[in-house]
């Protein structure tokens, strides 16, 4: 998903989704160590994701430093 698409979801949304894919990480890292994974790459489109949804949940924190 694109930056643009995830600047229209709320804090509370943005929270969430990030909630949702650490636990999506988690899982895929935990189906790689065992050979189980059905689809090796969605972990590191997860974790792209995630930085996403933290870097715009900073910005609409008013996170800007200096």
């Amino acid at each position: 998903m694109k930056a643009a698409k995830w600047r229209e979801f709320t804090e509370e949304e943005l929270q969430q989704k990030a909630r949702e894919l650490n636990e999506e990480i988690f899982n895929l890292r935990f189906q790689l160590s065992m050979g189980m994974a059905k689809n090796p790459s969605r972990l590191s489109q997860a974790r792209r994701d995630l930085a996403r949804a933290q870097t715009v949940l900073r910005e609409k924190k008013g996170g800007s430093r200096g």
